[in-house]
């Protein structure tokens, strides 16, 4: 459990500046998360799965068996809206050197299907290139690269056959603030968070901003992971606790310190459920 687990895809953020950039105590590296968002066209849900399962889920299920991939899993959102994404997929790597390996092996995998088709003495009525261009909007499709600054992990490896439950909350840090965001945050909030980590409530939570910069409207984001939807409830009555046990004048500390970090009405949060979520086993 000492790897990160996966992506998901998240809960609050700083100055999004890649990490060299990030005022931070010394740290190992934390690993990157590769997240492609589709947009499926209706009724074109199962043919995408037959999409993953011919295309991309060979290539992260070898790499994970090669040590290269740490996890990899799909996820829906929880609520629906007009403009997003339908199906996200998330790959947890190391390090650039495990990113370029996933990007080499996917266009090799697409290049050997088409090779592979383009031989057959009896075409198929469309090759898996056309089927993709049906199945999902390609101008709508977002790739993202991020890296966790901050994470933490249950003692346990979560059961085989698990789809838990994930959130996002995403934060939009004013310019020359991620460092006072960073410190307000891992000295009031993430004692709370190892809390429900020990006791099994969370599966793994962390801090990530994007790698290579983006996006405009959010610079950091918190990400949890749960067995479930009913798990949210654990974690707000832990937060209210936490508040509750503290002094008004501490209360008001902690949110002047918060809204003097981050533009609060840039505040956004994302609920998804999984419906495929792989981890590599831990190392002996």
């Amino acid at each position: 459990m000492k790897n990160r687990w996966w992506i998901l895809f998240a809960a609050a953020l700083t100055l999004c500046l890649p990490i060299f950039a990030q005022p931070a105590p010394a740290q190992p590296p934390q690993p990157l998360t590769i997240w492609y968002e589709y947009t499926v066209n209706p009724g074109q849900e199962d043919a995408f799965m037959e999409l993953v399962n011919k295309v991309g889920a060979p290539v992260r299920d070898r790499l994970m068996a090669e040590g290269v991939v740490e996890g990899w899993g799909i996820e829906v959102p929880v609520l629906r809206g007009p403009g997003k994404f339908t199906h996200l997929i998330w790959v947890s790597v190391r390090d650039y050197a495990g990113a370029q390996k996933v990007w080499d092996s996917m266009r090799a995998q697409m290049a050997n299907i088409a090779a592979e088709e383009a031989k057959m003495a009896k075409k198929p009525a469309k090759t898996t290139a056309e089927r993709a261009r049906e199945i999902f909007d390609g101008a709508k499709t977002r790739d993202w690269l991020t890296r966790d600054l901050v994470s933490g992990f249950a003692p346990a490896m979560p059961p085989a056959g698990m789809l838990p439950f994930n959130r996002y909350n995403f934060v939009k840090v004013k310019p020359g603030k991620g460092g006072d965001y960073r410190r307000t945050w891992e000295k009031y909030n993430k004692p709370v968070f190892d809390k429900l980590t020990a006791d099994g409530t969370l599966l793994a939570y962390g801090m990530a901003v994007e790698e290579w910069r983006t996006e405009g409207a959010w610079t950091h984001f918190i990400w949890f992971v749960t067995k479930d939807a009913a798990a949210q409830d654990k974690i707000r009555d832990a937060f209210n606790a936490d508040r509750a046990a503290r002094t008004q004048e501490q209360r008001d500390a902690i949110m002047a310190a918060f809204a003097d970090a981050v533009d609060g009405d840039a505040s956004r949060q994302e609920a998804t459920r999984s419906t495929v979520f792989k981890l590599a086993p831990p190392k002996k």
